[in-house]
């Protein structure tokens, strides 16, 4: 089977009444008389954006208790994101939940009974200079965030590679339309019709982090971030005509 990377998704379909006799194919509607061809074009690019999840979670014996010292802990987490490099404008609330902490006993015996509250705050922190990631993650730890829930990295323009993807695209589109014709030994005719069939980025898995390493990783060395390259992907969907057969 033909990998993806290597050569793209391809697939041609040629109606019947092309390979008739001349005088079927007479009889043919010429809207029929039709090679359809689909292309995939994909693009490769360097991330140049990358977004990290930093949580807080703070346990109280009440949930105001809990929710007062989590916004503490929070709003230092913050002042350090910005101190490092991530302007504030592209820190945003990503989840605030506030669950009842239940004695474990409590839940074997059948009878429930909450022993405190557990606060968790989670923050979004947008970077645009890939190369501080690591400072970063480093920074909002030493402030007090004990979680970190990944890190997502992307383009900021991804149209700029659409359009690249879907002229690779139609170059592989017309190219396996090409040899569909010769094989039939006809002529490839104008473009008939042509649309895009799909468009997106290759989702990459986030970077993910244990929570006992996190700890570690704050204390001794700087983290090491090594983003993967991000992948544009276009498909485009060619209608060719069919003309004269070759002689």
């Amino acid at each position: 089977m033909m990998r993806m990377r290597d050569a793209g998704l391809f697939a041609a379909v040629l109606v019947a009444s092309a390979v008739a006799a001349p005088f079927a194919a007479a009889q043919t509607n010429a809207a029929e008389r039709v090679i359809r061809v689909t292309g995939t074009g994909q693009v490769r690019a360097a991330p140049d954006q990358a977004t990290a999840d930093f949580a807080v979670e703070t346990t109280g014996a009440t949930a105001q208790a809990a929710a007062a010292e989590n916004a503490q802990r929070m709003e230092r987490v913050i002042a350090a994101l910005v101190r490092a490099g991530v302007p504030r404008e592209r820190i945003e609330t990503r989840d605030y939940n506030v669950f009842p902490d239940y004695d474990p006993r409590s839940m074997e015996s059948g009878e429930p009974r909450i022993r405190g509250y557990r606060v968790m705050n989670t923050v979004s922190a947008t970077l645009h200079d890939i190369a501080r990631v690591g400072q970063v993650i480093d920074a909002a730890l030493q402030a007090g965030a004990n979680r970190v829930h990944g890190v997502r990295f992307g383009l900021r323009d991804p149209q700029r590679f659409r359009q690249q993807a879907i002229a690779d695209a139609v170059r592989r589109a017309r190219a396996d339309a090409e040899s569909v014709a010769a094989a039939l030994g006809v002529q490839l005719g104008a473009v008939h019709e042509a649309h895009t069939a799909e468009f997106g980025m290759v989702p990459q898995p986030p970077v993910m982090y244990a929570r006992d390493a996190m700890a570690n990783m704050a204390e001794s060395a700087p983290t090491p971030i090594n983003p993967a390259e991000q992948m544009v992907r276009a498909s485009v969907s060619v209608t060719y005509s069919i003309g004269a057969t070759l002689r």
